[in-house]
């Protein structure tokens, strides 16, 4: 049998440890994060074996690269929970779509914008768009680009227009983002 065509890690999330580390020295630095000094790579597999901890690789770009006497699975979990951290920081900003009709009514009108607003108190982006695809409706594009200016008077203190309304095909669209949000 072959090696595996796929692993369960990909290249940079791979952890080398103990006998993995091929360098022939190395920087050591305890499990409390104090610097042991520089030593060939024996040297500081030896320690680790006699604190019965592994030699887990941190850094390859350091010169010589950095290694760290740890358990092998705090070290897994010291990883887990900084990605974790990670994602639930970077939240992603989202593109939220509102449409309206050409000759929408008044009622509909507000309750597109109450939407609108919330999606940019939320921190969204808000994609706006109006379809004309009907007879009459593609000969008054006019009544829509109307439409868009109310929209972007009404929201003009919690948005800002990132792409100015224009007609698209049979659409016109626009889009706004939070104010102080760059793109």
């Amino acid at each position: 049998m072959g090696r595996r065509k796929y692993s369960k890690y990909k290249k940079q999330d791979r952890i080398v440890a103990n006998r993995a580390i091929r360098f022939p020295q190395v920087r050591v630095v305890d499990y409390q994060g104090n610097q042991v000094g520089i030593m060939s790579t024996d040297e500081a597999l030896t320690q680790a074996r006699q604190q019965d901890k592994d030699l887990v690789l941190i850094t390859q770009q350091a010169k010589p690269p950095v290694v760290k006497i740890i358990e092998l699975s705090k070290h897994k979990y010291w990883l887990q929970q900084k990605k974790a951290e990670q994602r639930k920081s970077a939240r992603q900003q989202e593109i939220k779509g509102v449409r309206l009709t050409p000759f929408i009514d008044e009622g509909d009108l507000q309750t597109r914008l109450k939407r609108i607003k919330k999606f940019l108190e939320d921190g969204d982006k808000v994609r706006v768009e109006a379809d004309f695809r009907r007879g009459r409706q593609r000969t008054k594009k006019e009544f829509g680009f109307k439409n868009f200016e109310r929209i972007i008077e009404e929201t003009q203190d919690q948005a800002e227009v990132e792409i100015k309304p224009k007609s698209v095909g049979t659409k016109i669209m626009m889009q706004l983002r939070p104010k102080g949000k760059q793109a």
